[in-house]
């Protein structure tokens, strides 16, 4: 992804490293940023915690929270990059959890419903969006595209 190598670029000149906290990209994010030359210099970790187990022992996201909002919510989004932030000690953290589908959708939270954290100058943002495309690959292309999309109007 061209994209991917235009936010190396700008990682690389503010000196800024990045991990990830991946669930319905399944490490897409990791992949993309490593499959370039140079990632090295910025990328600092990736976890990929699919199940609700994982989220809750790994990025210790209160099973409350889980229980309460879904581990597809802004809430869990908001607590998987803040915990991340605190084990990574990267300068920006990110944070992915949705429907990737083609199946598992509900009225309230259809096929598409993403949403993403980073955390970048002690600053915590959850974006939430809903992808048309319902194939699986198309919607976690596009949780990726709209990661990097974020991440290059944020870093200034």
């Amino acid at each position: 992804m061209v994209k991917f190598s235009k936010l190396i670029k700008k990682l690389k000149k503010k000196k800024l490293k990045i991990s990830f906290a991946e669930s319905c990209t399944g490490g897409l994010l990791a992949r993309s940023i490593t499959s370039i030359n140079g990632a090295s210099k910025v990328f600092n970790l990736s976890v990929v915690t699919y199940s609700n187990d994982s989220k809750s022992s790994i990025l210790r996201v209160p099973k409350k929270i889980i229980n309460k909002f879904g581990a597809v919510s802004e809430e869990c989004c908001l607590s998987m990059v803040k915990n991340l932030a605190k084990i990574s000690k990267s300068q920006i953290n990110v944070s992915i959890t949705g429907i990737a589908g083609p199946k598992g959708g509900s009225k309230l939270k259809p096929v598409g419903l993403v949403f993403i954290g980073i955390n970048y100058k002690d600053k915590n943002n959850v974006y939430k969006y809903l992808f048309s495309n319902k194939t699986r690959e198309s919607v976690q292309k596009a949780s990726a595209k709209a990661v990097v999309d974020n991440l290059l109007n944020l870093i200034k």
